[in-house]
Formats: structure tokens, sequence, C-alpha cells
């Protein structure tokens, strides 16, 4: 989408993001400053902001998880905030790391279903909760 300088001022800029996030798009250069009152009123703007800095990205996971997907290479705390979100943002992170699946199976075991190469502790978490589960279902139906 082309840009327009047609927010000349920074006040401007934050006047029109704090009341669509998504107008982000078209300012050119946006100041960090504006780039939070973007997010702050619209999660996803953040795909609007190339190599968004990790301030910008947990603002932008807080105001909605699913903000993730348009992170190019997100920050750990971004990842760990948006899996305690909600856990089946996992699925749009690629290589989380260990710290990250076990917070997003912790939420949900479900979760594993989304994660290429899970650790072996997860795994075997996994498994303990699918056992878990098994056992307590059994003892209701009886």
């Amino acid at each position: 989408m082309k840009k327009y300088n047609i927010y000349n001022t920074e006040e401007e800029q934050l006047a029109a993001v704090r009341k669509r996030g998504y107008v982000l798009q078209v300012i050119e250069n946006p100041s960090e400053k504006v780039q939070l009152a973007a997010v702050d009123n619209y999660g996803y703007a953040v795909q609007y902001i190339k190599n968004p800095s990790e301030k910008v990205q947990l603002a932008a996971v807080r105001r909605s998880g699913y903000a993730i997907q348009f992170i190019e290479n997100p920050s750990e705390k971004a990842q760990l905030t948006a899996v305690k979100y909600h856990w089946s943002t996992i699925r749009h992170i690629k290589n989380p790391s260990e710290k990250v699946q076990l917070e997003a199976v912790k939420n949900d075991w479900r979760a594993t279903q989304y994660i290429e190469n899970p650790s072996e502790k997860v795994k075997l978490i996994t498994k303990m909760n699918k056992l878990e589960q098994l056992i307590i279902f059994n003892i209701m139906m009886k």
C-alpha cells in the first residue's frame, strides 16, 4: 500500500491512530509512540510495522494475542504473552522455545497439535494430561 503524508505532525498521526489503529498503514515512518498508540487501539496494526520493537510487539499481543501471526521473529516475551492470552496462538509461532511450548501446554494440552517439534518435556506433560483426563472420564462414567 502506498504511504501518504496526510498526517504531517506526530500529533495528527497520534490522533488518527488512536481513533483507528489501522490508519498506521498509510503513515510513513511512524515513531514508536505512534506505533504504540496504533497497536493499543488495534493489535493487528502491528502488521504494518517493519521490525517492531519488543515494546510494540508486547503491546500488540496484549491487545490481541493473535497479532503474533503478523510479527516476523517475535521476541520470546511476546511469544509467552501471546500463548498466555490463548494457547492456540502457538500455531503462529515458528520454532517456539521449550519455555513457550510449556506455557501453551500448561494452558491447554491441545496446544501440542500446533507444535511441529515438541520437546520431550512437552510430550511427557501432554501424555500425563491425556492419561489424567482418561482416568477422570472413566471415574465419571461409573
